[in-house]
């Protein structure tokens, strides 16, 4: 026999990840996004490498729960996010990478598509960066706030990879802003989508 039940399912992987985690250090709030990380991935080694800076669990809360602007850098990422609870906070959801303006912009001037799609977001207005696949883009939103064009209320970067993926991270956590990163190579977009997903629950439920 076997459990059919996704509610069943989900409830039964969290307890086995709480009888499992042990101590972490992290608040209830923090400990929660790490969870739903690990909950994700099947990978309990998201309680050693996620960081949280600036109070930015509690702030993605109280942006989500007032509603907000948020800017994915993939589709995996946006397509991994419960639209039901974004609807239910009054946010919106933005992926910019498949726009003909980043199309444009990148070809123009020799970047990704994901570093032009940063451009487009910060132009209008965007509340929450979500990066879970290009470390070019999380190094973009870190120049833009650097050079003061841009001063996001929370940075969720946990790009994946080998080659700049680390190193952007280190990057963002220099800035003095709330931000929700990982350190090393892991992370994704369905890391990502996870981190916003359980602020979600955490702040309007499902």
């Amino acid at each position: 026999m076997y459990i059919n039940d996704p509610v069943e399912i989900e409830k039964r992987s969290m307890e086995i990840i709480g009888q499992e985690i042990g101590d972490t250090g992290f608040d209830s709030d923090e400990l929660a996004v790490v969870k739903r990380m690990i909950h994700t991935t099947g990978d309990f080694d998201y309680k050693n490498i996620a960081v949280f800076k600036n109070n930015a669990v509690r702030c993605g809360i109280e942006l989500l729960k007032r509603g907000c602007r948020i800017f994915t850098d993939t589709r995996m990422a946006w397509s991994g996010i419960n639209k039901r609870a974004v609807e239910k906070s009054g946010s919106v959801l933005k992926c910019y990478i498949d726009d003909e303006r980043a199309a444009y912009m990148a070809k123009k001037s020799g970047t990704t598509r994901s570093y032009a799609a940063v451009e487009i977001a910060y132009r209008e207005a965007v509340d929450i960066f979500v990066i879970g696949n290009a470390p070019t883009a999380l190094y973009r939103v870190g120049e833009l706030i650097d050079e003061g064009k841009a001063n996001p209320s929370l940075v969720i970067g946990v790009p994946v990879g080998f080659v700049g993926a680390a190193e952007s991270k280190e990057y963002i956590r220099k800035f003095d802003i709330p931000s929700i990163t990982t350190s090393g190579t892991k992370g994704g977009s369905n890391v990502a989508a996870s981190i916003v997903n359980a602020l979600l629950y955490m702040a309007v439920g499902r």
